[in-house]
């Protein structure tokens, strides 16, 4: 899957534990789903999964891996990646974007990234088989990009791997989950909290004022192909300053989060949450404790991680000089787990 700042790939074992724990779960609804890893490992334990992120990318990446099922959809994108790794670059919008006004990639393979997406954009395919061609060729380019992970800057000398030649590859897409097709939508958390039940449901929201739109801008103009005007050096979307969360803004965070919890109709809410955000540990606790009326029960799981590569190197001014140190480089992400005090009793093995 794509470099991702925030990514729970060291957290899905602990959160597949907490779930498995937890008797006769058979739905789970993602309401931050992000690169969709945490919803493509529940599917492929077998749970229905409802995944949900208000950012079109993202949503791209859950339709292929949480609402396209592989006896579905792979045979076609099989032989239409075959087609499109045939094709021929052809410069256009990407490649003077992000190739010649920056440099996150180099031209040969912008050219290659705008052909294929309007040879993709050109054959009108079915949502979930268009999902898993534009997810192959957003992983493709990510493996040839030169960036330390995030879109907000490229790096100053081409990163080796921008060398190579941009080739897409067939997306791990899964069969149906035996609990039941998942189901992928592009919503306001507050809205999707408000329309779908499950039997559980996990938030993962943004912890600090760094927009995902904005770290990931790239992925979110190849994704809806809508050719925007840009700004700055990074040519990030025009749009990036007025697609706003209230989940970025501190004086904002904690009310929009009660808000949200509020609104969800499933008996068990886990949140996964970082020591750098901007509720603590006890907030938080609080928070979920306060849930059903004050009739819940709230366990918390603790993990110690090294942070994201770019607050290890140092920190550097547009020049390029190193100018400090990082304070820390590692990091605590916390698992909260709040249950109605009704369905607590399933819910065992936890320590707070």
């Amino acid at each position: 899957m794509i470099k991702y700042i925030g990514s729970k790939r060291a957290l899905v074992p602990a959160i597949l534990e907490v779930i498995r724990r937890i008797g006769g779960v058979r739905s789970v609804l993602d309401l931050f789903s992000g690169t969709a890893r945490v919803g493509h490992a529940l599917k492929a334990e077998g749970y229905r999964v409802l995944s949900n992120d208000y950012l079109t990318y993202a949503a791209t990446l859950a339709r292929c891996y949480v609402e396209a099922d592989a006896e579905d959809v792979l045979t076609d994108a099989r032989k239409l990646i075959e087609e499109f790794n045939r094709l021929k670059g052809a410069p256009g919008y990407f490649t003077e974007t992000f190739c010649v006004r920056s440099r996150f990639f180099q031209p040969k393979n912008g050219e290659r990234i705008d052909a294929i997406r309007e040879a993709i954009a050109a054959k009108g395919l079915p949502p979930e088989l268009e999902a898993v061609l534009l997810v192959s060729l957003m992983e493709a380019a990510d493996r040839v990009d030169s960036t330390t992970g995030l879109q907000m800057a490229f790096l100053k000398a081409w990163a080796p791997r921008a060398y190579n030649d941009l080739e897409l590859r067939l997306p791990k897409v899964l069969p149906r989950a035996r609990h039941g097709k998942g189901q992928a939508t592009c919503l306001d958390a507050l809205e999707a909290a408000r329309r779908f039940e499950a039997d559980v449901a996990y938030l993962d929201p943004p912890y600090n004022q760094h927009s995902y739109l904005g770290n990931y801008h790239i992925w979110e103009s190849l994704a809806r192909w809508d050719k925007p005007e840009v700004y700055g050096v990074a040519c990030k979307r025009a749009d990036v300053r007025e697609r706003l969360s209230a989940f970025n803004s501190r004086p904002r965070f904690a009310s929009v989060l009660r808000e949200l919890l509020g609104a969800v109709r499933a008996p068990v809410i886990i949140v996964s949450f970082n020591n750098e955000g901007y509720l603590a540990r006890a907030e938080m606790e609080a928070m979920l404790a306060a849930l059903w009326g004050g009739e819940s029960r709230v366990w918390t799981i603790e993990r110690e991680f090294k942070r994201y590569i770019g607050a290890q190197i140092g920190i550097y001014s547009p020049r390029g000089e190193r100018v400090g140190e990082v304070s820390h480089t590692r990091n605590k992400e916390f698992i909260y787990v709040a249950a109605r005090r009704d369905v607590s009793d399933a819910v065992r093995g936890f320590s707070r």
